[in-house]
């Protein structure tokens, strides 16, 4: 127990009084009868059987105390007995019974998020199996395939070879994410922070997805012409981690000969946001809560059908958090969605 149990001596106090007056009581009457009152003998007996009486009720309930409460605190494991002081406690049962009440409440507590984290354990690790499992079975397939002669067809096995390179992709693809993750999360992965025209990188990435987007005929476009650089602080190939992980997923889940749009913003003084803007088939809010969790899939069938590790969204959310900056998402159903996240501007 964290705060320190009040000590009371209320208990012993007027229970010594009540035995002294009572003793002192019965004492006189016995003198009296035996007509020898002695006012000094019964000062000094009163005092005396106060403070012994106090010595010895205090000293038993405290420890009566101790013992019970301390086999409830065993048998119920919910609190542990090591938790209360080794030395005799106190009378004072409302501000015991408050403790006690307290120390409970949090150690449920404790108890629920523990079950929940062993929940999203359990979830995890299934997730990481089925997403190693299906590239690694697609592979031994393949390659069992060509040893039972298939080999032997020089047309065939070049089509399993090419196939099972493309599993080996996918499987060191998830492989090389979860690492980022784990160092990101351990802050193993050192930042370096540069000053670079945020407008021109978004262009790069424009660029290197152009052939992506344009086979479900997907407009990258800017919200408007920026004719002047954009200057910003921060890792440059970690934010363009973030904006390719960012707009690959607006085309993979946008409308065809949709868009995807990117606006640059001016947040605060020393902040811009950027979003990313699609109009395809949005997000339920009961998913947005768990939107960057590793693996986690709105649409399991569909996402895994358009590939990707699973892993983007939690990767991007790292990144961000590393910067020590913000990423927000909005969506509605058929509507679209937009993701956004601040950046700090260069001095």
């Amino acid at each position: 127990m964290h705060n320190k149990i009040k000590k009371t001596y209320r208990f012993a106090l007027k229970t010594s009084l009540y035995i002294t007056i009572f003793l002192t009581l019965l004492s006189s009457v016995f003198l009296y009868v035996l007509h020898s009152v002695d006012f000094i003998y019964l000062m000094s007996f009163a005092l005396i059987t106060y403070l012994l009486s106090f010595i010895i009720i205090q000293y038993r309930v405290e420890r009566f105390i101790y013992r019970r409460v301390k086999k409830i605190y065993d048998d119920l494991t919910l609190l542990e007995s090591s938790s209360l002081r080794k030395q005799p406690i106190t009378t004072d049962m409302a501000t015991l019974t408050e403790e006690i009440d307290k120390y409970a409440k949090d150690k449920k507590l404790e108890i629920e998020t523990l079950k929940v984290r062993e929940e999203y354990r359990k979830e995890f690790l299934g997730n990481v199996s089925h997403e190693l499992k299906t590239p690694l079975f697609t592979v031994q397939g393949y390659l069992l395939t060509l040893l039972d002669g298939a080999i032997d067809d020089e047309k065939v096995s070049q089509k399993y070879l090419n196939r099972a390179s493309k599993g080996l992709e996918r499987l060191i693809y998830i492989v090389k994410d979860l690492d980022m993750i784990t160092k990101l999360e351990v802050g193993d992965l050192r930042l370096n922070i540069e000053t670079f025209d945020i407008v021109e990188l978004v262009e790069s990435v424009f660029d290197l997805l152009e052939m992506k987007a344009s086979k479900k005929k997907i407009s990258l476009i800017f919200d408007m012409d920026y004719n002047e650089p954009i200057l910003v602080s921060a890792d440059k190939e970690r934010i363009q981690q973030v904006l390719t992980n960012l707009i690959v997923n607006s085309i993979k889940y946008g409308e065809e000969k949709g868009t995807t749009e990117v606006s640059i913003e001016n947040l605060i003084k020393n902040k811009v946001i950027v979003r990313v803007t699609d109009n395809g088939e949005g997000i339920s809010k009961s998913n947005l809560p768990r939107l960057f969790e590793r693996f986690f899939r709105v649409d399991k069938s569909g996402s895994r059908k358009e590939g990707g590790s699973g892993l983007g969204l939690s990767i991007v959310k790292h990144i961000i958090e590393a910067h020590e900056e913000k990423i927000y998402v909005e969506s509605e159903i058929d509507v679209g969605s937009e993701f956004s996240f601040t950046l700090e501007k260069a001095k």
